[in-house]
């Protein structure tokens, strides 16, 4: 991958560096994957784990995702765990009930200390790629339900700090109205990210 050069780019900045997947072992036989002390020995701080592609194309299941953010954590690094509802699983309204069921499953086996280290990234896995853009009060819909599942989980505590991204679909001319919402806490921006200017416009927006 490039992410050693990406790390030295951004030395010296307020930028992190963050990886796309890590694998729940440290070492061992698992050709393809890249564990948590490769990634944190180039100087990565981040990963990313459960991305609806993952999920989509790799069966990633709430049970790896788990292994792969208790693995993140032992390598000290930040895990941003993404969880987020399919189409048809909107439409039948069981929207709140897959997000409870993915954060229940995800990180219930996590301590509070554990807990207290991650981000949890919300995306709409039928807004991604499809033209299809959810709301502001959508996606802060969303977000509450997934703080509710926390405060179970954790306590009211733990849900108030937790940090919860959008990202579905983040575009310059959404940004401002999505982090305009106090449940959303930043965004995973996707495809936009491709593209300096419209990705600029995004990290700086008005």
């Amino acid at each position: 991958t490039n992410l050693a050069a990406a790390v030295e780019a951004v030395r010296g900045t307020r930028i992190a560096v963050g990886a796309q997947n890590v694998s729940w072992a440290a070492e061992g036989a698992f050709t393809g994957e890249i564990s948590g002390p490769m990634i944190r020995s180039i100087g990565a701080t981040h990963v990313i784990i459960g991305h609806s592609e993952r999920r989509q194309y790799f069966c990633e299941t709430d049970e790896t995702v788990l292994r792969r953010t208790q693995a993140a954590l032992e390598s000290a690094l930040t895990p941003i765990v993404c969880v987020g509802e399919r189409l048809e699983e909107r439409e039948s309204q069981r929207t709140e009930e897959v997000l409870a069921q993915q954060c229940r499953n995800g990180i219930e086996g996590l301590t509070l200390e554990q807990f207290a280290r991650i981000i949890i990234a919300y995306e709409p896995v039928w807004a991604i790629g499809t033209g299809r853009t959810a709301t502001p009060d959508i996606a802060a819909d969303a977000h509450r339900a997934i703080r509710t599942q926390i405060r179970h989980c954790f306590g009211a505590a733990a849900a108030e700090a937790v940090r919860i991204l959008y990202g579905g679909s983040v575009k310059p001319d959404n940004a401002k109205a999505l982090m305009a919402q106090p449940e959303i806490d930043g965004v995973l921006v996707g495809g936009a990210s491709l593209e300096p200017k419209s990705f600029a416009s995004i990290v700086n927006f008005q």
